[in-house]
């Protein structure tokens, strides 16, 4: 992908707005083509600039963020909607009104990298598929066999030196394909990143513990193994499991 990706940043607070303009000018390809103090004049500005996607705050007067998203859900191009705010109680309403993110104040840098690498990867998949959907089987080569592995009896994928083995409840499938190779396919599934090798399914997702230093360890159903989350990515993996 190498078209620019337009971004419109919508804050009441300016000083919110200018930080996330200042973050957001550090990666390549993504250009803030404006920005909005209320809702209102993010649902015009939106209009006028067809953006890509909005950084979208919760908590502003009259017109909140969740009203402004559902606004731009109407829209005939429909732009991506990360919301950015300092309350983690909304997570859960803002999944419903479609948000393909969610960032607390104050940002994390690791995590706001992550969500601008789905931007590109979303919006490079629907230049090329005009319906994306999941898929409801994974077809995997091993052995010399195919074998079509129904993406609901996944558990995790884990990359293991030059193989990932991907684990169900019945068996283990070894194959060649990357970890990003497989993340890429399941995109449009309920799996995420826990660690830079292992890809979870979060529909199996049975305990999350602290551990240490920050970070946690998982457990999915019908495995005793545990699985380590690291630090950067508990916060959002938090959101996701709870909202």
């Amino acid at each position: 992908m190498t078209e620019t990706i337009r971004v419109l940043v919508v804050d009441d607070e300016r000083y919110a707005r200018e930080e996330m303009i200042y973050l957001l000018g550090r990666f390549e390809r993504v250009k803030v083509v404006g920005e909005a103090d209320s809702g209102e004049s993010a649902i015009i500005k939106a209009m006028q600039l067809q953006p890509d996607v909005v950084f979208l705050d919760i908590e502003m007067p009259k017109v909140d963020g969740m009203e402004v998203a559902k606004t731009l859900g109407a829209l005939k191009k429909v732009p991506l909607i990360v919301f950015a705010t300092a309350y983690p109680q909304f997570a859960a309403e803002a999944f419903r009104v479609h948000a393909m993110d969610y960032l607390l104040k104050p940002y994390d840098e690791e995590q706001l990298r992550q969500t601008i690498a789905r931007v590109k990867e979303l919006l490079h998949r629907t230049q090329h598929e005009t319906s994306p959907k999941p898929l409801d089987r994974l077809p995997v080569e091993t052995e010399g066999e195919i074998h079509y592995i129904p993406i609901r009896d996944i558990l995790y994928v884990h990359r293991e030196e030059k193989w990932t083995k991907i684990v169900t409840s019945t068996r283990d499938y070894e194959t060649r394909m990357t970890l990003k190779e497989l993340e890429n396919k399941l995109m449009y599934s309920s799996f995420f990143r826990i660690h830079k090798s292992i890809l979870v399914n979060l529909v199996h997702v049975s305990s999350l513990t602290p551990w240490f230093n920050g970070a946690y360890q998982l457990e999915v159903d019908q495995r005793p193994e545990k699985l380590s989350v690291s630090r950067n990515y508990v916060k959002e993996l938090r959101q996701r499991l709870e909202g």
